[in-house]
């Protein structure tokens, strides 16, 4: 299970060094870096939010001081990264959410307290970046009250070698239907995250086609 714990004592680490290839996975050092990276480009006049467009929505785990419904222009939610852990293995491997360039995703975003800063921003970091797979970057979000924000984003990468190309609705329910892991299956991901959405009054077109292509293969495979 991930929780705050096993994500700052380094069980949620551990877990995965056994479960993902050696040369892509991001010891301690190399995250702290990465957090350290990011936050040298922040504007330190202006809060901290964290964009949430997957999991993060309906387990954030950091603490927050705010949360509003969010609009980020320019990129849309692909399953584009290989997964083999969490909710698939190597022997069923699924598809890991991530954003890639087009379009507009609508979200939540978190306002992170300034006084623990650093410790809510490492339970991100060690969450998303257990082996690089995103690239965090500071993104102008505009929030539901109508102001416009910076936002930490983890946004995909293209160079990746866990990357797909092919993050087609019809492909990624292919893959997804039959894989599963620790953390249950990578189908529930979907259907999860289509009713968070729905809870927020949001309709993803892509995210609804995965769903009723994994609905219509369920009723056509075998009994």
């Amino acid at each position: 299970m991930m929780t705050r714990d096993t994500l700052l004592n380094g069980e949620y680490l551990r877990a995965h060094e056994a479960l993902l290839p050696t040369e892509i996975l991001w010891s301690m050092a190399d995250i702290e870096e990465s957090m350290a990276s990011t936050l040298s480009r922040r504007d330190e006049s202006a809060p901290v939010w964290l964009f949430a467009y997957g999991s993060l929505m309906w387990n954030p785990l950091v603490e927050y001081e705010e949360v509003q419904p969010a609009t980020l222009e320019g990129w849309q939610r692909q399953f584009s990264i290989r997964l083999t852990s969490g909710r698939a293995s190597a022997e069923s491997p699924g598809r890991m959410l991530s954003l890639g360039p087009g379009g507009r995703t609508e979200g939540i975003a978190f306002r992170l307290p300034e006084q623990d800063l650093e410790r809510e921003l490492k339970l991100a970091w060690v969450r998303e970046m257990v082996a690089g797979f995103y690239r965090p970057e500071w993104m102008p979000i505009r929030l539901q009250n109508g102001r416009i924000a910076s936002a930490l984003v983890f946004a995909g990468r293209a160079d990746h070698p866990m990357y797909e190309v092919d993050n087609s609705s019809q492909t990624v329910a292919q893959v997804v239907i039959n894989a599963k892991g620790y953390l249950g299956s990578n189908a529930e991901y979907v259907h999860q995250l289509k009713a968070v959405l729905a809870e927020f009054g949001i309709s993803d077109g892509y995210v609804n086609e995965i769903a009723c292509a994994l609905h219509a293969r369920r009723l056509d495979s075998p009994k």
